[in-house]
């Protein structure tokens, strides 16, 4: 709240994930795919204060499963830290090659690129964490927004035994070249049908019982992730002119609801909290 600083690691990272999350959200249309953003990414997800926070590892970190009498086994060695720089440039160009030349579609192209990218395991930490926002920042760019409604990390994080078997299984073979993408693409696939799922039901139950445009601009403001755009709200209300959201979001700025943080063409607007 307000100008509280992070009183720990923890809410370091908290604060920082969340920094992230707003660029992404704010910025994705105008954040390539390339080494460098994970890197942003990673910096920002760390809260900067971590002595590698932005920096490739490195040392080797194996992936470490441990049972419950205390017995540890290698679950699956990543790549080691001298190839990632060069492995992370022929990942990002491969998927953007892959996209731009419309080899596969473009979900199938970002599981993939999320696979790859969670078996070079670029960073000592927090890979997890970036590897759920890339999957953001692929997927708002070829137009899938739910996870700005419905929380892609919750979801990941309810069905995280499937998530980590699945990850073994399509892992199985990377360094030859012959795993399997397929269990992984369906994990994948239904983690994202669960929040489209999730967030009809909720649209659903909390329509405005009148229907009037008015009404649904009206709630579609007060869901929005601060800060957004006026496309932001058109998409939520595809049948009501952008004259009508004008004077709705102009109505609540005078009310000391809204207020414009960016002006211009792409204007960003804040929902004040506590109005």
């Amino acid at each position: 709240m307000g100008n509280t600083r992070p009183r720990d690691r923890s809410e370091e990272e908290i604060t920082g994930y969340r920094m992230a999350l707003n660029w992404i959200h704010t910025d994705h249309q105008k954040i390539p795919i390339t080494p460098e953003i994970c890197l942003r990414l990673h910096a920002l997800a760390q809260g900067g204060s971590s002595g590698d926070a932005g920096q490739w590892k490195t040392i080797s970190n194996d992936i470490i499963e441990i049972f419950p009498d205390g017995r540890r086994e290698v679950r699956f060695r990543p790549l080691a830290p001298e190839c990632v720089p060069e492995a992370m440039k022929e990942l990002c160009l491969g998927y953007c090659h892959a996209i731009d030349q419309l080899k596969v579609t473009p979900f199938l192209a970002t599981a993939c690129f999320i696979l790859d990218f969670l078996c070079i395991h670029p960073f000592r930490d927090g890979n997890g964490r970036i590897s759920r926002l890339l999957t953001l920042l692929c997927l708002y760019r070829h137009g899938y927004d739910v996870g700005r409604y419905i929380s892609h990390e919750r979801i990941v994080e309810q069905t995280k035994e499937d998530y980590y078997e699945v990850l073994k299984t399509s892992s199985s073979g990377w360094h030859e070249g012959k795993h399997d993408i397929m269990s992984w693409f369906h994990y994948f696939l239904s983690t994202w049908r669960r929040a489209y799922r999730e967030f009809e039901e909720r649209a659903g139950r909390q329509r405005p019982k009148h229907g009037s445009k008015t009404e649904l601009v009206e709630y579609a403001l007060q869901n929005m992730i601060s800060p957004f755009g006026i496309a932001d709200v058109e998409r939520l209300c595809p049948n009501v002119s952008r004259d009508t959201i004008r004077l709705v979001m102009n109505r609540w700025r005078q009310e000391g609801r809204l207020e414009m943080i960016e002006k211009g063409r792409d204007a960003k607007w804040n929902l004040k909290k506590g109005k």
